[in-house]
């Protein structure tokens, strides 16, 4: 028997040892092309369910489906070879027991082989955590801004700005750790929480919209791109900005088309570059 083993590939184990030495880096990721570009500079890429919003449009992540994140996780898997891939489990897909939810999360990982799954969630998650990591399923637990939440939220707003609200959630944020989480994100709070929360556990805590003091970074990788040409949110910071140069290739295109500039002979087959067509 032989067992084809990636050793370069970056572990929830791996990520935990991490904590205080080095920063970790995250990005985003919903399908093959994009994995492949990402994977050699971080360390985890998510599968988010922000795919609902960033690829198909919607206003919030709740229609997002298993069968989305299935599908969209395959993708990234075959495109990435070192980073830890992490997939989110759905609105709907775990929250209604324990049990529910190590039925969905290990068809998440069986179907795509990726290496962890990421929840939503406060205190009543606690004991899902627990069923989970307790049955071989790495967790990263998703507390402060929570987008599945928005409606409850009402909307996405910023959270944990008071010392009680700060305590609360250092609370939630040791009690997922005493769970088994290898990890947690933290999204959407007052700078001091996040910095709080990532002093008082022990396992890496990733900021997006948080804390420089953070164990490491995420971010959608399209903000990163400039690919949304009306918003940018405030937390991110915008590398490139492709929308125009995305616009303009395909303007170009559009207009060597018309022109019957493109395509020629040397973008056909079985013809000499030589050969020249000619209209009837």
């Amino acid at each position: 028997m032989s067992i084809d083993m990636n050793k370069n590939r970056v572990t929830p184990v791996t990520l935990q040892k991490m904590k205080g030495k080095t920063p970790i880096v995250a990005l985003t990721a919903y399908e093959k092309p994009m994995a492949e570009l990402i994977d050699p500079h971080v360390d985890m890429i998510i599968v988010g369910d922000s795919v609902g919003m960033v690829v198909y449009g919607q206003d919030s992540t709740l229609g997002v489906t298993l069968e989305m994140m299935i599908n969209h996780g395959l993708a990234v898997t075959r495109g990435a070879a070192h980073a830890c891939v992490i997939i989110d489990m759905p609105f709907g897909s775990y929250q209604e027991s324990p049990l529910q939810a190590f039925r969905h999360a290990s068809q998440v990982l069986i179907r795509t082989g990726a290496q962890a799954v990421k929840l939503e969630g406060g205190a009543e998650m606690l004991d899902t955590t627990r069923f989970l990591t307790q049955r071989g399923i790495p967790v990263m637990p998703h507390i402060g801004l929570m987008p599945q939440h928005v409606n409850q939220l009402g909307g996405f707003k910023t959270q944990a700005r008071d010392a009680t609200a700060i305590e609360a959630l250092v609370r939630l944020a040791k009690d997922f750790e005493q769970a088994g989480a290898f990890s947690i994100l933290i999204e959407g709070t007052s700078e001091l929480a996040a910095r709080t929360v990532t002093a008082e556990v022990s396992i890496p805590v990733i900021g997006i919209g948080a804390s420089p003091a953070c164990d490491g970074q995420v971010l959608v990788t399209e903000d990163i791109l400039g690919l949304f040409s009306d918003y940018t949110p405030k937390f991110a910071k915008r590398y490139i900005d492709l929308s125009p140069l995305i616009t303009h290739a395909c303007a170009e295109y559009a207009r060597e088309v018309r022109s019957a500039e493109f395509p020629t002979t040397e973008h056909c087959f079985g013809l000499s570059q030589t050969t020249k067509i000619t209209a009837d």
